[in-house]
C-alpha cells in the first residue's frame, strides 16, 4: 500500500499530462529508438518489420490534452459514465457472463462486480472494441506518444518496448495488436507493460488475448489489482455524514486511521448502515467539500487510482460496483452550482500557494491532493472550513491574501 501512496505522489507532484515538440522528425526517431528497443529484448527483425513505414497518429495531441477525468466536475463525470442505462446494460452483461464472473472472483479473490465496472467504464462492455474512432494499432500510437514526448515519456517507452515483445510473443499481429490511443489493450483497457507482466489466460486456449477473449481479459484485470495490492473481500469505501464542527484536515490520504478513529469523531455510515470491521484501515474523502458526498475509503480505493490515477474515475468504478448490486445514487448530491477557476486561475492559485509557504509542487494547474491539502491549510489559518475544496472564490481569496 506504500507503494501506492508514492506512486500517486509521484503522479501529482510530476504534473499534468502534456506534449513536447519532438526533438527529431519521426523517422530519425524510429531509427535512433532502435537500440533502445533491442538493448531491451526486443528483436532487431520485429522492430523493423513492426516500424516500417510507419507514420504517426495525428489525432493523439488532441486526445491527449482532452481526457474528460482532468477536465470535468467530478458529479458531471460520474453521472455520464454510470448512467441508468449502462447500469441496467451492465447487469444484463454480467447476467450473460454468469458463470464466468463468478468463477473469475472465486478464483482470483476480486468483486467481479468491480471487474464488471472496470469493463464498463473502459470499454462500454466491450462494445466500443470494434470502432476506429476509440480502438486502433497500438504499436502507432505508443510510437507517436514517445516521439512527441510527453512528460510521461518513461512510462510510454516502457508500453511502447512492451508491446512490441507482445508482438514477438504472438499471435497478435502490427494490425491485430489494437488499442487506445494510450496503447491500452482489450475489454478492461490494460497497459502493454502490465499485460507483459500479469497478462493470463482465463479460458485455457493457451494463448492471451485481452481483447478477443473476455476470460482472458478479466483474469488479468484480476492479477493485475492483485499485484496493486487489492485485499479481498474488502468494500472499496463508504458513503458517510460528517458533523458539524470537524476538522477536515483529518481528511489525508497519506494516512489510514481505523474506522473508529472517524466514528468516535461523529462520523456515520448514510442510511443508518453500519460497518462491518471498526479496525479497516480508511481515510477522509470529500472530492467537492464539505456540502457535497463524503466518504471513508479503504487501500481498494487507492488501488483503483492505481488502476488508473484518476479521483473521478476511481470514484466512477466504485460507484459503478454497487449499482451493478443493486444500491442507488449517492445520499448527498453534488453542490452543482460551483463555479470553478479556469486554467490560468489555478495556476495562480498554486503560485499564492507557493508564495504562502503552503505548496511546494508544480505550477501545472492541475488540482490534485497537493493542492488541495494546502489550500486546506490556508483556509485553516482563516478559520475557514478546512475542506481544501478549489472554486473560483478560493482564487479569489488567495489573488487577495498574496497581494
Amino acid at each position: 500500500m506504500l507503494r501506492i501512496l508514492a506512486a500517486i505522489a509521484l503522479v501529482v507532484a510530476g504534473g499534468g499530462i502534456a506534449l513536447a515538440q519532438p526533438i527529431e522528425s519521426f523517422p530519425a526517431f524510429l531509427a535512433n529508438f532502435e537500440a533502445k528497443a533491442v538493448a531491451a529484448g526486443v528483436s532487431r527483425d520485429t522492430y523493423r518489420a513492426a516500424t516500417a513505414g510507419l507514420t504517426p497518429d495525428p489525432q493523439t495531441p488532441t486526445l491527449v490534452t482532452g481526457q474528460p477525468e482532468f477536465t470535468t466536475p467530478v458529479w458531471d463525470y460520474i453521472e455520464t459514465r454510470v448512467s441508468a442505462d449502462r447500469v441496467a446494460r451492465g447487469r444484463a452483461a454480467i447476467e450473460r457472463n454468469a458463470a464466468l464472473f463468478e468463477a473469475t472472483g472465486a478464483r482470483y479473490g476480486v468483486d467481479p462486480y468491480l471487474l464488471a465496472a472496470i469493463w464498463g467504464m473502459e470499454t462500454d462492455y466491450g462494445s466500443v472494441l470494434g470502432n476506429p474512432r476509440y480502438i486502433r494499432p497500438i504499436i502507432r500510437s505508443l510510437a507517436t506518444l514517445v516521439h512527441q514526448r510527453r512528460s510521461r515519456l518513461v512510462e510510454d517507452e516502457a508500453d511502447f518496448i512492451a508491446a512490441l515483445k507482445l508482438l514477438e510473443r504472438g499471435p497478435a499481429t502490427v494490425d491485430t495488436l489494437v488499442g487506445s490511443w494510450a496503447g491500452a489493450i482489450g475489454h478492461l483497457q490494460v497497459n502493454p507493460s502490465n499485460v507483459v507482466r500479469h497478462g493470463t489466460d482465463g479460458d485455457g486456449d493457451g494463448r492471451i488475448d485481452l481483447h478477443n477473449s473476455l476470460a482472458d481479459a478479466l483474469a488479468t484485470s484480476a492479477v493485475y489489482l492483485r499485484a496493486l495490492g487489492y485485499k479481498p473481500g474488502t468494500d472499496w469505501g463508504f458513503e458517510v455524514e460528517v458533523l458539524p464542527g470537524f476538522d477536515y484536515l483529518l481528511a489525508d490520504r497519506s494516512q489510514l486511521r481505523p474506522a473508529s478513529f472517524f466514528t468516535e469523531r461523529g462520523i456515520a455510515r448514510v442510511g443508518n448502515r453500519q460497518f462491518a470491521d471498526l479496525s479497516e484501515p480508511v481515510f477522509l474523502y470529500v472530492p467537492a467539500g464539505k456540502d457535497g458526498p463524503k466518504f471513508l475509503m479503504t487501500g481498494n480505493y487507492l488501488v483503483l487510482k492505481g488502476y488508473n490515477f484518476s479521483d473521478s474515475y476511481a470514484l466512477s468504478v466504485a460507484h459503478m460496483t454497487d449499482r451493478l448490486k443493486g444500491a442507488g445514487p449517492f445520499a448527498d448530491d453534488w453542490p452543482r452550482a460551483t463555479q470553478f477557476p479556469n486554467l490560468s486561475e489555478r495556476q495562480a492559485i498554486q503560485r499564492a500557494l507557493k508564495a504562502l509557504g503552503l505548496y511546494e509542487s508544480n505550477l501545472d494547474g492541475r488540482i490534485g491532493p497537493i493542492t488541495q491539502a494546502a489550500y486546506a491549510r490556508f483556509q485553516a489559518s482563516r478559520g475557514e472550513v478546512a475542506d481544501g475544496f478549489i472554486t473560483r472564490a478560493a482564487y479569489e481569496a488567495l489573488m487577495s491574501a498574496a497581494r
